[in-house]
């Protein structure tokens, strides 16, 4: 007896594995979603793509990250010599003198390290860039789908070790806040525009990674008995709470650390006097 649920005797859709298995439904199209699906994996992509474009230009910059008392995040902390001297800054010259490109090359890689294995993120690049699928009901076109257990994207279990590198730069990018509370000659007890830049992004650097999934299992994780870990409990209550938060606190977190980059840029191209609040 026909169900009317057999697929037919010719099936129009070309042999191959994913979508195209013979074993998966028998559907002409390739997804039944008529509405504008594309918009969210198209907007997280031009994000994405527009961060990487700025923050590549001014990593290879190698120039306009300071202007006292203000010193770029992308350029803290400074481990080569060839760093603008920062009275009482983040100078550490780790590496020597044999390094000529820019500095902000060897710290950046742990925030971005760290944001390229975030869980968000995997999301929002697969979508946007790989269509790994490009949205929800709408299959992927790949023949094959080996997830996260073949390199290179086997790499992206390291997220929990960039998660202790990311508390590091936050505590020294809080630092460079707290020094941002002097003026150009570095007398304390002033405050500028620039001070409430670096306040916004600092409050949203330690929001995100704090709302790090990484963070909750640290705090919360393996434990049997909440009841016998009162303490523990409620901060994973309230990690949690960050945590339902966490893509819109890696967005505003992105884009705060790239506006206090900006900032210090202008100020130090001499393109914007920083206005001095008291």
């Amino acid at each position: 007896m026909a169900t009317g649920t057999e697929p037919p005797a010719t099936d129009p859709r070309p042999r191959g594995g994913g979508v195209h298995a013979p074993t998966r439904a028998a559907i002409r199209a390739p997804h039944l979603r008529t509405d504008r699906w594309w918009l969210a994996p198209a907007g997280t992509a031009a994000g994405l793509l527009a961060f990487v474009v700025y923050s590549t230009w001014r990593a290879f910059a190698n120039a306009d990250y300071y202007a006292a008392p203000y010193v770029s995040p992308f350029y803290s902390p400074c481990l080569a010599e060839n760093c603008a001297p920062m009275r009482s800054g983040p100078n550490w010259e780790i590496v020597g003198g044999w390094w000529g490109l820019s500095p902000a090359i060897l710290i950046l890689i742990f925030p971005l390290g760290f944001r390229l294995t975030c869980y968000y993120y995997r999301k929002a690049y697969y979508r946007g860039f790989w269509a790994s699928p490009p949205a929800c009901a709408v299959a992927e076109p790949h023949k094959k789908y080996t997830g996260e257990t073949r390199f290179p994207l086997v790499l992206q279990n390291v997220h929990r070790y960039f998660f202790y590198a990311a508390l590091v730069v936050a505590l020294i990018l809080t630092y460079d806040t707290v020094l941002a509370f002097r003026d150009e000659h570095y007398a304390w007890g002033h405050m500028g525009l620039g001070t409430l830049v670096f306040l916004a992004n600092i409050v949203l650097i330690w929001a995100y990674t704090l709302s790090c999934h990484s963070c909750r299992h640290i705090v919360g994780g393996k434990l049997k008995h909440f009841s016998r870990h009162p303490v523990r409990y409620r901060m994973w209550r309230w990690v949690g709470k960050l945590n339902a938060r966490h893509m819109q606190l890696a967005w505003a977190s992105l884009v705060s650390v790239a506006l206090a980059d900006f900032y210090v840029y202008l100020v130090a191209s001499g393109a914007f006097d920083d206005p001095r609040l008291f």
